[in-house]
């Protein structure tokens, strides 16, 4: 992802994003193809905070002496032992099911780097466990695609409301609207958003 386009793009459209970038730099992003273990890690770190998040994690490696798992191995591992980690019933199912797509080929993982954006969302919300939001981060931060607006996360609704002062949080519509401007740079302004969002009173 060219951050320094990205900048020079949605500064040109609007200079507060100049003091953004000044107060909080650019994202540590770095494209990744450890596709399993970033979906996983995703569900594992769904609606926890990160301690909480980090314990069960650091617990789910340990049940395979520290190294991240194949998606073979986790469909080897006992339900039971997923949940001694700390796993909800849930997300114990939700880390099989991606290893079987994984398995089965309902994902074509060695196509991603080159496949629409629209494409690899499709084959990842046809698992079960996986929603849009995981979908844009993993879109995001994994695969570093740039323009991706995740109009289903509550900080970045909330950045956007601050940002372009507006009386109530926006909606996905209003907030494509706004952020086309910001195209094909969205992933960018997105994680400023989230910045801005960080800044509110509590």
């Amino acid at each position: 992802m060219d951050f320094a386009s990205g900048l020079a793009h949605l500064t040109a459209i609007d200079q507060r994003f100049d003091a953004l970038a000044s107060a909080h730099g650019t994202p540590e992003w770095q494209p990744s193809t450890a596709y399993l273990q970033s979906l996983c890690r995703a569900i594992i770190y769904q609606q926890l905070s990160g301690k909480a998040a980090g314990t069960i994690y650091g617990r789910f490696i340990n049940l395979y002496e520290g190294e991240f798992p194949t998606a073979t191995q986790i469909l080897e591992t006992e339900h039971a032992d997923l949940r001694q980690a700390g796993l909800s019933n849930n997300k114990a199912l939700y880390l099989k099911n991606i290893a079987t797509a994984f398995t089965d080929g309902s994902v074509n993982v060695d196509q991603f780097a080159m496949l629409p954006d629209a494409e690899i969302s499709q084959q990842l919300t046809a698992i079960k466990g996986i929603g849009q939001w995981t979908v844009d981060m993993f879109l995001m931060s994994t695969l570093g695609k740039p323009d991706i607006l995740p109009v289903g996360d509550l900080g970045v609704r909330k950045g956007m409301q601050d940002f372009f002062h507006l009386a109530d949080l926006p909606k996905p519509k209003q907030m494509r609207e706004l952020a086309t401007p910001w195209q094909p740079h969205r992933s960018l302004a997105s994680w400023y958003m989230w910045r801005v969002a960080d800044t509110l009173n509590p």
